[in-house]
């Protein structure tokens, strides 16, 4: 059993819980996930399962969507519900100015993380510092947002939006960087993940439903789409060895195979076969 279970993630557990839980559920001997969602988070949570947790850097660096609430004049320290409050400021904020605003943010641009993130200083996650009363220095990282939409307002200061942008982007940093375009401060009151990569959240299982047996394994092959080469026994025992050999065939990335056995993601260089991604023993 080889492939991924995309799990709707419920607030309120952490991404390592629901891996572990699929991975019992599943009974399967290794479990990952494509790209974690904090505790507070919810959606679309990609889970692999044996050998398709080899695909966890081939799909890092893929695009999101989520959707998210912000609440202005309120800050805490963490930027979401999991803080203590640190600033209050008495604003009405408008639906122009937040349109207006978020238009600038589009594109883009160094971000600065939350110190209450998973990045690591010395071996050591920023929120674990935090926590333990220490101070953390980060660095930004460019990221882009793709698209920034404003869904609508639901109470004064309270806005939803759907924001789509590149991995690595902290929506609780966006909410940071767009309060103060407004000239106040705010809070993420909720995000969900709607879409990772190709895989969406409409697509997904509840935990509920996998604890009964109802999901699908989506296998690893269907994720590329790519043209198909068979390779002989001899080939497939090159690569099995590491070494390289020639394939007259356009340069590009093909889907290889040995019999009826999927061996992995290929790349074809001036007729050469450079395994990019093995799914064998």
């Amino acid at each position: 059993m080889n492939g991924i279970i995309l799990v709707n993630k419920p607030r309120g557990v952490s991404s390592n819980s629901i891996v572990n839980l699929v991975k019992k559920v599943v009974k399967a001997k290794k479990a990952g996930h494509l790209g974690t969602l904090d505790v507070e988070g919810e959606g679309v949570l990609p889970v692999t399962i044996n050998k398709a947790t080899k695909l966890f850097d081939y799909f890092l660096t893929k695009d999101k969507t989520y959707e998210t609430i912000f609440k202005f004049g309120e800050e805490r320290d963490t930027f979401d519900l999991e803080g203590t409050i640190t600033r209050i400021i008495e604003c009405d904020i408008n639906e122009k100015d937040v349109l207006d605003s978020i238009k600038t943010m589009i594109g883009k641009f160094d971000q600065m993380p939350p110190n209450f993130s998973a990045k690591k200083i010395n071996g050591k996650p920023a929120y674990k510092i935090m926590r333990e009363g220490g101070e953390v220095t980060l660095k930004t990282k460019e990221i882009e947002i793709y698209d920034f939409k404003l869904l609508e307002k639901l109470d004064k200061n309270i806005f939803k939006f759907e924001i789509s942008c590149s991995s690595g982007t902290y929506i609780r940093s966006i909410c940071r960087d767009l309060s103060e375009k407004l000239s106040t401060c705010g809070v993420m009151q909720q995000i969900i993940r709607t879409r990772c990569g190709d895989f969406f959240l409409h697509n997904t299982s509840t935990i509920e439903e996998i604890k009964e047996g109802k999901y699908n394994i989506i296998s690893p092959e269907s994720l590329f789409n790519f043209e198909n080469i068979n390779i002989d026994l001899k080939q497939f025992e090159y690569i099995k060895n590491g070494v390289r050999f020639n394939i007259k065939k356009n340069d590009g990335s093909y889907k290889i195979y040995h019999d009826d056995l999927f061996v992995g993601i290929g790349e074809i260089q001036n007729n050469t076969l450079i395994m990019k991604l093995k799914f064998f023993d």
